[in-house]
């Protein structure tokens, strides 16, 4: 059921020694909470994706309104012609903020639009915790993540904007998790077509357990994007990292080649991987986006956003970062909800171009 059952010209390349090279990076954020769109977002961004469809370079992300931090949240959808001026579109959901673990939508994150050509409409898929504040024992701020799947009422390419109305869930945490998933739930989800068939990471980390020993992700397979979503077990969790990876974002490049960046653990760098097939992935690597020095923006790298192809090898990569004005800047609002917002402060975007490097042995 977790097998590829098509071949293409992708799948006698070997990219075993395929590299990501950091051609340049944007000395500040691109968008934070000081644009004047960003009005009522107290604590920035984080996660999503990033596309460009036709001219425009879309960003559908996760936007920290207020408290309670990492709870408080609007989806939002945003546009740029040039990848540094953008304009706010609309909020596509925005969560209750509730937080005493009752509301299964508390806390929204990580919307992930993909077209559904046999329904000719924009599917967004999300995710949507149970919140409540930590115990030293558990990580409760956001637990027993859903995937939600929701269709734009536009029909046709056009419907990218929405409004979205929900369809139902498509994962969670239940009798069917694997033993590695835990209390976090589904945490995140990113479909891509494989043939015929359809893929998709999703994540999870036993977060009843603290201090974390892992954060991995597994794949689920489903005829049809709009499911019925099964998990590869056999193929679960994911050998790319052993211990820390998140929110894995798949882009197809015109070789047929899958490249897939995400968060991981290594100080100022994004993590990457390539398959062939879809479904088998290489061992992960790092990319330092932040090489350091007086454009080093963030205190710390985050979430990658997708790779968006600009012509001969060469990629745009929106990522997000913890952004802490008042270490470097003045005028800007105290930040503080608890531990967490003070270790953060607010999350911006950043801006790198990069180049594949596809060495052949």
């Amino acid at each position: 059921m977790c097998e590829a059952s098509h071949t293409d010209e992708a799948q006698i390349i070997n990219v075993s020694n395929w590299k990501l090279a950091l051609i340049e990076q944007h000395p500040s954020p691109i968008l934070s909470p000081r644009h004047p769109d960003a009005a009522g977002n107290r604590y920035g961004f984080e996660g999503g994706r990033a596309f460009k469809h036709g001219n425009v370079y879309h960003l559908f992300t996760s936007e920290l309104v207020d408290d309670p931090f990492w709870v408080k949240m609007r989806l939002a959808h945003w546009t740029s012609a040039d990848r540094l001026n953008w304009k706010r579109e609309s909020t596509l959901y925005e969560s209750s903020g509730e937080f005493q673990g009752q509301d299964p939508r508390a806390a929204l994150w990580s919307p992930m639009p993909i077209y559904n050509e046999k329904e000719s409409r924009w599917n967004l898929f999300y995710v949507a915790y149970h919140a409540a504040p930590n115990t030293p024992e558990r990580f409760l701020n956001n637990h027993l993540g859903r995937i939600w799947r929701a269709a734009s009422l536009v029909e046709g390419e056009g419907g990218l904007g929405g409004p979205y109305r929900d369809l139902g869930i498509v994962l969670e945490p239940g009798p069917d998790s694997d033993a590695w998933e835990g209390l976090q739930g589904t945490d995140s989800f990113f479909p891509y077509r494989v043939g015929e068939q359809w893929y998709a990471f999703y994540g999870s980390s036993q977060t009843e357990h603290l201090p974390l020993e892992r954060w991995q992700v597994g794949l689920a397979t489903a005829p049809e994007l709009s499911g019925p979503w099964h998990r590869c077990s056999e193929l679960n969790p994911s050998p790319v990292e052993p211990v820390f990876i998140e929110n894995p974002v798949v882009t197809v490049l015109a070789n047929g080649v899958y490249a897939a960046v995400y968060n991981n653990d290594i100080p100022n760098a994004i993590g990457y991987t390539f398959s062939v097939d879809g479904i088998h992935w290489t061992p992960g690597q790092s990319l330092i986006v932040q090489p350091g020095g007086a454009e080093a923006w963030a205190s710390e790298v985050r979430t990658p956003l997708g790779l968006i192809s600009e012509g001969e090898n060469g990629f745009t990569l929106f990522y997000t970062g913890s952004w802490n004005p008042p270490k470097r800047y003045t005028g800007e609002t105290p930040f503080g909800s608890g531990s967490i917002a003070e270790y953060y402060g607010s999350c911006a975007v950043g801006l790198a171009k990069v180049k594949l490097i596809a060495n052949s042995r």
